[in-house]
């Protein structure tokens, strides 16, 4: 069964994929439907984390991946509907994200020190190539 993932740097040496941090435990969503996956990389976004693109990839796949780097899986299927409060998580991401990555200098990511309320992460514009902006200027457009 075909799921997708949200990759950084899809397809470069320093590609990552994105996952949830809850407690101890690495959380990496496979979105059933592709809308639903593009529709959580925009919220992301709208964050002013990093874009990650939505990629197509087997089940079994990031199933093997997460068992060999000791993470959990979860599957979001089409129309799904939280119950809880980390249900939650699966539609719609927490509202602060980490200001490392894990994978751009094989540290461990360190949490925002910023708890009481979300703060966008500092943006370095040459981080974004022109290519990559002009994406996402097409898909804010595409919201209007």
């Amino acid at each position: 069964m075909q799921v997708f993932v949200l990759l950084f740097n899809s397809g470069t040496e320093n590609e990552g994929i994105h996952t949830l941090n809850v407690g101890e435990q690495n959380i990496v969503l496979m979105f059933e439907e592709e809308d639903d996956a593009t529709r959580y990389s925009l919220l992301l976004e709208a964050q002013d984390f990093m874009t990650p693109t939505v990629e197509p990839i087997e089940r079994e796949e990031v199933e093997e991946f997460c068992g060999s780097a000791n993470y959990e899986c979860r599957l979001v299927p089409k129309g799904f509907v939280p119950e809880d409060e980390f249900d939650r998580l699966m539609i719609a991401p927490p509202q602060r994200n980490l200001e490392q990555t894990g994978w751009t200098d094989g540290q461990e990511p360190q949490p925002r020190a910023d708890l009481d309320g979300p703060r966008p992460a500092e943006a370095n514009p040459t981080e974004f190539p022109a290519d990559e902006l002009d994406s996402i200027r097409r898909r804010l457009e595409g919201l209007l």
